[in-house]
């Protein structure tokens, strides 16, 4: 149903003329009244009726399709085990676990003896969502003692977390310690004191702080607050050998940590080393030394030492390398356990103390993705992995290190049923415009004809140094049983292939991002894949941002279009430093309000900025009321923008939820439901339904 003469007419938001000027040029931006001046609250009724306008005509569009949804739905959720649950984890005196009731959207936590006894529930999400339209369980730590835990919830999708503590014995919250928590607390090693962060108005983690327990909340001490770089964010950790509670600042390019013992977290916190613009770090500790994964002179990193006593003086452990990325370690009591990347794929790493012999340990598959999983324990008998790869469901493994040995622990269950051996993967080199290779990752059902025709679906990111795993994923299933190919294109701006592919991929080399993900079209239609117009593509956030700037580039590649959440608004955005993160994305956008360049880049290809008078394919664009990360107006007013100039008919959906943020819906059914939805849109435009 590509031809909207069915539906009612779509929705016309009204253009109020706004114009300002930055550099010498002038901006003009009709819809900026879009944005509700009382923000975050939105109360607007103009801004209300043209949200709501558009999600009624979402629900008209998709109303014919509601049987499709509904089948994809149950599809969905038949491939996920309703009971499913975690492998136990031993931390301390218990062993802790997850499980889902049938039925329940959220996860119940339990626990029981090491040396036996009963299953005792201590956490039962869907109780404490009850009624609610949004829930979220950011943080569940116990105390040392295991008597009692520190919970985060945020019950509105804003990202803004209540911290309480509960007692485990009787199940009831004791206190409230604040109100716009975030991250990970951590307890103090007498189990009588939570380390926790909070954020301030612009929804940015500003400071890290003391409570004692049972203690006036008057009382509570602030161990650190980021005053000098409005751009930096706080976070707490602590040290795998307990000892030590980190205190971290930084952006997305910058590090400062500082550390304060965990029995004696009031006492002066110890700079490791001063902030240096483009300078990252991250320290663990063990055995009295502080281990330090940095890049300060190779951009793939390099681990180093340090005694407490002179934090800052680093020697070298494992010096940088072209070839092997150095992504992050942890400080266990017989190992260094190293997560690194060669040529794009994972290595898990132990590093012998007392001789420096390395394991890698050791996976068959060509292609897949596997990192360190839940390993609280300073001393663990076995380390924890996960495991998967496109063709290869989710796999929970502990390895012996004495005996070089993988035991497995889990395989994800797919319950509706799955064959392996009735799908094929492959990782391919594709080249790009500008000489380079970006590796791209296939699945697709055996028996799918590389003769040009066949449908593909096109997944991206492409930001922040986050590479996108070629992961198992039981939904894509719906897709790949119909017929399609699942590609993800691993682009710049992921660091996929190590450190300096993310930094080709931002600043002013940002629009590298975009042709890769072009040129990596272009490279499956050669091989056979697929054609013009038969791709369907996905991206979310700064991958919708991707979205948005291809959508604009290459329009007749695209068989359909998804951007969830998608950051389109990129100038408007980066030029307002009071919207709460502005300043600390700078880093990896560019400055535009002091740098004429970064304006005129972004200016370039900002989604919003470079809509074109053009015929467009058929998109669905999402958003979130309550998301402070890509804020409301900007798919709002993209869709605004779009409507106004594009010259053809194809069906463009705009869809706000209305008690969400960022991630959409909570409840694994809700998420599912959307995905189903988007799957509902691509297979109705590109005529597979």
């Amino acid at each position: 149903m590509n031809k909207m003469s069915a539906l009612p007419t779509p929705p016309r938001a009204e253009k109020r003329p706004h114009r300002y000027e930055r550099h010498g040029v002038t901006i003009e931006d009709d819809y900026a009244w879009l944005r509700d001046p009382g923000y975050p609250k939105v109360e607007d009724e103009d801004v209300l009726g043209y949200l709501k306008a558009e999600n009624a005509y979402f629900e008209a569009a998709m109303e014919p399709h509601a049987e499709l949804v509904e089948a994809l739905f149950e599809e969905m959720k038949g491939r996920i085990k309703e009971d499913d649950s975690s492998v136990p984890v031993r931390d301390g005196d218990y062993l802790y676990w997850w499980a889902f009731k049938p039925g329940e959207q959220y996860r119940s936590w339990y626990r029981k003896p090491v040396d036996g006894g009963e299953d005792q529930l201590i956490f039962d999400e869907p109780a404490e969502a009850e009624g609610k339209e949004y829930f979220r369980l950011g943080a569940f730590e116990v105390s040392p003692d295991g008597r009692l835990a520190a919970t985060l919830v945020d019950d509105d999708g804003s990202e803004r977390f209540k911290l309480n503590i509960r007692d485990l014995a009787s199940s009831k919250d004791v206190e409230t310690v604040t109100d716009v928590g975030i991250g990970q607390p951590v307890w103090t090693s007498d189990s009588q004191g939570v380390v926790f962060t909070e954020v301030n108005d612009n929804w940015r983690s500003y400071r890290a702080r003391y409570h004692r327990v049972g203690q006036p909340l008057s009382e509570v001490t602030t161990l650190y607050e980021e005053v000098d770089d409005i751009g930096f964010s706080v976070g707490v950790v602590r040290s795998q050998d307990r000892s030590l509670i980190f205190l971290a600042t930084g952006d997305n390019t910058t590090s400062e940590i500082r550390f304060v013992p965990a029995d004696r977290p009031d006492a002066e916190p110890v700079l490791i080393a001063p902030r240096k613009p483009n300078l990252e770090y991250m320290v663990d500790a063990a055995h009295g030394k502080l281990w330090i994964v940095t890049n300060d002179d190779h951009v793939n990193f390099r681990v180093a030492e340090a005694s407490l006593d002179e934090p800052g003086s680093w020697k070298t452990v494992i010096a940088g390398s072209d070839a092997t990325y150095l992504r992050g370690l942890s400080a266990f009591r017989d190992h260094l356990a190293l997560t690194t990347r060669v040529d794009g794929l994972d290595q898990l790493v132990l590093r012998d103390y007392a001789n420096g012999a390395t394991t890698r340990i050791p996976f068959a598959e060509a292609s897949y993705t596997a990192a360190f999983g839940s390993n609280p324990e300073f001393a663990p008998a076995a380390y924890r992995l996960s495991y998967s790869s496109m063709v290869t469901p989710g796999t929970v493994y502990d390895y012996h290190p004495g005996e070089d040995r993988l035991e497995v622990l889990k395989v994800q269950e797919v319950p509706s049923g799955y064959d392996a051996s009735q799908y094929a993967t492959e990782r391919l080199m594709l080249p790009t415009r500008d000489g380079k290779s970006v590796p791209v990752s296939v699945v697709y059902k055996k028996g799918f004809d590389k003769d040009g025709k066949g449908p593909l679906f096109l997944y991206a990111y492409g930001a922040y140094g986050y590479a996108v795993p070629p992961s198992f994923a039981t939904a894509r299933l719906s897709l790949l049983d119909r017929g399609y190919a699942y590609a993800i294109a691993h682009i710049r701006g992921g660091d996929d292939l190590g450190y300096q592919w993310f930094l080709d991929g931002k600043l002013a080399k940002r629009t590298n991002t975009f042709h890769d993900f072009v040129d990596a079209a272009r490279g499956l239609i050669a091989e056979g894949f697929t054609g013009p117009g038969r791709i369907a593509i996905q991206g979310g956030s700064a991958g919708g941002e991707l979205m948005g700037a291809v959508a604009n580039s290459d329009p007749e590649l695209w068989g359909a279009v998804v951007a969830d959440v998608p950051f389109v608004d990129v100038l408007n955005t980066m030029l307002d430093d009071t919207l709460p993160l502005t300043p600390g994305e700078w880093p990896e956008w560019g400055n535009p309000i002091t740098d004429r360049a970064a304006f005129d880049l972004i200016r370039s290809y900002s989604p919003y900025d470079q809509v074109k008078r053009q015929a467009y394919p058929p998109m669905l664009i999402t958003g979130g009321l309550h998301d402070p990360r890509v804020t409301y107006w900007e798919p709002a007013k993209w869709a605004a923008r779009l409507r106004e100039v594009k010259t053809d008919r194809n069906l463009l959906l705009l869809k706000i939820n209305m008690g969400a943020g960022h991630g959409g819906k909570s409840g694994r059914w809700n998420a599912l439901r959307e995905g189903a939805e988007a799957y509902a849109f691509i297979l109705t435009q590109m005529g597979q339904a």
